[in-house]
């Protein structure tokens, strides 16, 4: 009994790894070279949006951004929007409020890159990221 349940345990602990070798595979970076960040619906408790923009074959830079109570759409658009502004290179991005309620990511020089929504505090507001 006892060597049987050793079987068993050591088949679930081979399945949760190929499962998590699939689940690693499936989740690898999109690279673009513009990205749109859409924001949806008004702030309802102040916090922190957190993204990561990974060059291809290059080093991860992280991008915070505190958020208000109460900040609409177009507001949290601008906040993104010179939260990139600063943490990023000018001369490799340029980044510019869409639509009011978009921001738009853009190389200007190097490889494309992928941009993901690491976490959010931010109650109430939706944030979608979409390749261009």
């Amino acid at each position: 009994m006892k060597f049987r349940k050793a079987g068993l345990f050591g088949f679930a602990c081979a399945l949760a790894l190929a499962t998590a070798s699939v689940t690693a595979e499936d989740k690898a970076p999109v690279y673009s070279n513009k990205w749109r960040i859409e924001v949806s619906d008004r702030s309802q408790s102040d916090g922190t949006i957190q993204f990561r923009l990974t060059p291809k074959e290059g080093t991860p830079t992280d991008v915070s951004v505190t958020i208000a109570k109460g900040r609409g759409e177009n507001d949290i658009a601008k906040d993104i929007r010179d939260a990139m502004k600063t943490a990023l290179d000018a001369k490799a991005f340029h980044v510019e409020v869409d639509d009011g309620e978009d921001v738009l990511v853009k190389k200007k020089k190097g490889p494309d890159f992928a941009l993901e929504l690491v976490q959010t505090t931010v109650m109430a507001t939706k944030l979608e990221i979409e390749k261009e």
